[in-house]
């Protein structure tokens, strides 16, 4: 069966090139800060993107990979101390961190122990900073491809396959069925293509769970499922903090 595009994620991403809202501003002073030994800690800047898929409507940079050779990214907490993103984890590398800081847009909550320097101060390079100003999340996150496929858990919902996945009308368009959450799944290629343009009862083939329009929430507690390769000790404390805490 044909699959209709949902809107991508790019839809709901800033231009490349914007800066984030947060850090517009650039001070001269800032280019005079340099770090040691530049060579071991350089940073791979990620790409700026619209994080409003889950409910986060303000520019932020986002990295979806993280590892030690990045450099020294910060996790973003907004006032209440929560992340804005699980899934992308909401992070900022260390120069857009230390902007914001001079800006008097965020407070500093954790340190590393690396350093930065300028003629005439130090600075111990963030790890974690929170927003000065809440920022409210959306009631519904956006529908797109990426957020379909964060609700079923980057799973088929016909078989539990995690490969090559695409998503599937369980009523097919040609039959009058929508795009819509509570009538597209996760399916790999294989199943969606046994499927075809027959309903579930025709086929002999039901999704493991009934589809349905996530709320925030949902995609944070499934988002915290996948967490990066890299977590630094600083953040463990603000990521899963409102988990159930074993009896």
């Amino acid at each position: 069966m044909a699959a209709r595009s949902l809107p991508s994620d790019s839809a709901c991403a800033a231009e490349d090139g914007a800066r984030p809202a947060l850090i517009r501003s650039q001070p001269a002073y800032f280019a005079r800060f340099t770090i040691p030994s530049p060579s071991l800690y350089t940073v791979r800047r990620p790409p700026l993107r619209r994080a409003v898929f889950l409910g986060v409507s303000r520019d932020l940079a986002l990295n979806v990979h993280v590892t030690p050779g990045n450099g020294f990214p910060a996790l973003v907490l907004n006032a209440d101390f929560r992340p804005l993103s699980y899934y992308p984890l909401s992070l900022w590398s260390w120069q857009d961190a230390i902007k914001a800081v001079f800006l008097e847009r965020v407070n500093i909550v954790e340190e590393y122990d690396h350093a930065v320097h300028s003629p005439s101060i130090e600075m111990k390079l963030p790890s974690v900073v929170s927003l000065k100003t809440y920022v409210k999340p959306s009631t519904n996150p956006a529908f797109t491809r990426f957020n379909v496929f964060l609700r079923d858990r980057f799973c088929c919902q016909f078989c539990g396959s995690r490969d090559d996945l695409t998503f599937d009308h369980l009523l097919p368009r040609s039959r009058g069925g929508h795009t819509t959450w509570m009538n597209v799944v996760a399916a790999c290629s294989p199943c969606n293509l046994r499927k075809g343009n027959m309903t579930p009862a025709e086929a002999r083939m039901f999704p493991s769970q009934r589809p349905m329009q996530p709320s925030v929430q949902h995609l944070h507690r499934n988002g915290r499922l996948f967490p990066p390769n890299y977590l630094h000790r600083s953040w463990l404390d603000y990521l899963y903090w409102d988990t159930e805490l074993d009896p």
